[in-house]
């Protein structure tokens, strides 16, 4: 079962009890409407500082997107539904009702992190994004089952946390990132609530000779964490360390899921394009 996040939870109980949305069948709820409008405090990608930001979702234009200044005529930035997320992250913003959204910008994950202070106006936001995904995927696989889509709608990710890391010749000394397992991209980070990856690499299956291998090669000199990880894909190897053994057979059972899982059509095409490595 997915656990649900604290505020989906309450604000669920909140609608069903206090606000009666499930007693009227014929009411539309205004997040499934494909048009929503307002506010939200988004967090600066360069000073961290969080400011209030105008946002427009549309699904006639299969869009989100916001502005620096409520009158500006130009959006700073657009998100086209087919590649939007949306997770609860409250440990990782710092807020109750923290919200990170991604989307992809030139085949590179790009994150942007919000919140509201109303826990219903971030659960609406969150499930008019669910609904424009749903009426997306209903166009674009229109031979689909309405309960196979609802799984493609928004994803948690498969795991997060602190790892170490070398580069591509294994020489380097190890850094400490923040690593997110989001389905079959990995992508480290200086920082956790870091805009961009500083780099991705695109984890395959096990019948396309990707391999996961608990240690490192014994050529691995320097100072590192204790329990490694070696990622074996058909280009490299990948060699992160971790500070733990749990944390070593926790990352390499994620990492397994996703070895043992068979690629689709369209993740083919991802890895064609998947230009950007760790480095």
């Amino acid at each position: 079962l997915i656990l649900l996040s604290l505020l989906l939870r309450e604000q669920w109980i909140r609608a069903r009890y206090e606000r009666s949305e499930f007693v009227c069948v014929e009411r539309q709820e205004p997040y499934s409407a494909g048009y929503r409008e307002g506010f939200l405090w988004k967090r600066g990608r360069d000073n961290g500082q969080y400011l209030r930001r105008k946002f427009i979702l549309s699904e006639r234009e299969g869009i989100l997107k916001y502005f620096n200044k409520h009158d500006a005529r130009e959006p700073k930035a657009v998100m086209k539904i087919n590649t939007l997320n949306a997770t609860f992250q409250p440990t990782k913003i710092g807020n109750a009702h923290g919200l990170q959204i991604t989307y992809l910008k030139d085949n590179s994950t790009r994150n942007i992190f919000v919140y509201h202070e109303d826990g219903k106006e971030m659960v609406d936001w969150f499930n008019a994004i669910r609904a424009a995904r749903f009426h997306y995927l209903q166009v674009a696989f229109p031979g689909a089952q309405d309960a196979d889509l609802v799984s493609k709608l928004t994803r948690n990710y498969i795991k997060e946390g602190y790892m170490e890391k070398t580069g591509p010749k294994h020489t380097e000394g190890f850094k400490k990132r923040w690593f997110t397992m989001d389905d079959r991209r990995l992508m480290y980070f200086k920082d956790p609530l870091d805009a961009y990856a500083r780099g991705e690499v695109f984890i395959g299956s096990k019948e396309n000779s990707y391999t996961v291998l608990p240690g490192l090669p014994s050529s691995i000199q320097g100072y590192h964490w204790q329990f490694g990880i070696t990622i074996v894909t058909p280009d490299r190897k990948f060699l992160f360390t971790c500070e733990t053994e749990e944390e070593q057979r926790d990352w390499i059972a994620a990492f397994q899921s996703v070895v043992n899982r068979p690629m689709l059509p369209q993740e083919y095409a991802v890895v064609a394009h998947f230009s950007l490595k760790l480095m």
